[in-house]
């Protein structure tokens, strides 16, 4: 899965009807219909939008048939892979009736050039975790940590002993790190992961 890295528009014309698509990377619900209410144009028609959380999605025809403009976008969200997005398509009406393929087709096909030019970054599922580490394993276990490839170290937190370390740890190295940080201090410190 990927998502977006930032905001990108795209602007087309289709039977002198304008249609404008605002695509962008959203974390949560509130935020994506933030991005909506932010990204819909007041002096369009239509405002038809889209957007896919995890296994949590929405979309709207605003006013279009039913199924011609919501779904459409959310398929072109689906059919790139796409997660933690959202679509916002406009129309401002050109006089020339589209029908319901055409509809299909112009806000599906806006939506998926938009997202197509839309710069994008792998997603990687992470999952918290924490170790606590003496201050004599401190340098060597942060600089194994820093090492492992999309791993986070969010926090750091010294106490007296040493530090308790924050991380963003990548789902599928959750085993490799528990040993790393075993063998790095000799069993002196252990990883914990929060689910």
């Amino acid at each position: 899965m990927y998502t977006l890295e930032s905001t990108q528009t795209f602007e087309q014309e289709i039977k002198r009807s304008r249609f404008q698509a605002v695509s962008g990377p959203v974390a949560t619900e509130a935020a994506a219909r933030d991005f909506i209410e932010t990204y819909s144009e007041l002096s369009a028609g239509h405002n038809c939008w889209a957007w896919r959380i995890g296994s949590r999605y929405r979309f709207s025809d605003d006013g279009e048939p039913s199924g011609t403009a919501g779904k459409p976008i959310l398929q072109a969200i689906d059919g790139q892979s796409l997660d933690n997005v959202a679509v916002v398509v406009s129309r401002w009406f050109g006089g020339v009736l589209l029908g319901s393929g055409g509809l299909v087709r112009a806000y599906g096909g806006t939506a998926a050039a938009c997202l197509r030019a839309a710069p994008k970054s792998l997603v990687i599922p992470r999952v918290p975790a924490q170790v606590k580490v003496g201050f004599a394993d401190l340098a060597i276990v942060k600089a194994r940590l820093l090492a492992v490839p999309d791993l986070r170290i969010e926090e750091e937190v010294f106490t007296e002993e040493g530090a308790e370390l924050a991380l963003a740890l990548p789902e599928l190295e959750t085993a490799a790190v528990r040993r790393l940080v075993s063998d790095v201090t000799s069993g002196r410190s252990i990883l914990l992961v929060s689910i």
